[in-house]
């Protein structure tokens, strides 16, 4: 079967999105296809090469999820130019890479707090199917200090429902959080959902966050076990459509500390490197 090239993705992207609401801007040069919302005045930008990766494995699935995605986005800037962010007050922690930028394309800071190595967690307000990331230029709208949006986000991660499916593999046993609800990495810190696991892990307990959608808990019990993590968590980060980290993460006494997964079934934490 023929792939589709990224002539072939703005063009159906085009068809999906339709020319009422946005005007678009492909560039060739980097392969990105930049839409423009021509009432709000505001655009997001796609980078093709990946969207084609999971269109080639996921087909229609893969066009579908980035469509809802740039509509969900669009949709919830709409309803904050009609009543403003401030009638939001769900504030949820997002988990991202330590390379997602740190400020709005307005040059606003995001309010974040320092997490791992490779992680960092952001803050946003949810407004129904999607969130915004808050800045500091919202702080006074909100009427909230940084602290208060910690402790809210720190609250409402704790409320969120953790539902787990459970696979075993060579003899390790893997549960895979995947409620897509935009919050699935974020479980990661609920530590009283990562201490019942532990209780119930009898090998060594790993966490991974791959990507947004996904939280994997591990239950290695051989050496086999952390080869089939280290494949899974680059597979996951891989097709994700927001990643985060191939790496992941030993859990013990209420610590997360990143593992490098060598050849030989060897893994090296990362403190014995430094």
């Amino acid at each position: 079967m023929k792939q589709m090239n990224s002539e072939q993705l703005v063009s159906l992207l085009k068809t999906r999105l339709g020319d009422t609401r946005f005007t678009y801007q492909f560039d060739k040069k980097y392969d990105k296809l930049r839409l423009n919302h021509t009432k709000l005045g505001h655009g997001m930008e796609l980078s093709l090469p990946g969207i084609l990766t999971k269109y080639n494995e996921k087909k229609d699935a893969a066009i579908d999820e980035v469509v809802y995605t740039i509509e969900q986005t669009f949709s919830a800037m709409e309803l904050e130019k009609e009543q403003g962010f401030s009638s939001f007050t769900q504030i949820y922690p997002v988990i991202r890479a330590t390379s997602y930028p740190q400020s709005s394309k307005e040059g606003h800071a995001f309010i974040t707090t320092e997490h791992t190595a490779e992680t960092r967690i952001f803050y946003a307000l949810d407004v129904g199917k999607t969130y915004r990331f808050i800045d500091e230029s919202m702080l006074e709208a909100l009427q909230l200090t940084v602290e208060q949006i910690r402790e809210m986000a720190r609250f409402s991660v704790k409320q969120l429902p953790v539902t787990y499916k459970k696979d075993e593999v060579a003899g390790n046993l893997f549960y895979f959080v995947n409620a897509n609800d935009g919050y699935d990495a974020s479980r990661i810190l609920n530590e009283s959902f990562l201490k019942d696991m532990r209780a119930q892990i009898e090998g060594d307990m790993t966490v991974s966050v791959p990507h947004q959608d996904v939280l994997i808990i591990g239950d290695i019990r051989n050496e086999t076990g952390y080869d089939v993590l280290a494949q899974m968590t680059m597979h996951f980060f891989t097709v994700g459509t927001v990643p985060i980290t191939s790496l992941s993460f030993i859990y013990e006494d209420g610590e997360l500390e990143p593992i490098f997964i060598l050849a030989k079934n060897k893994v090296k934490k990362e403190k014995e490197e430094s």
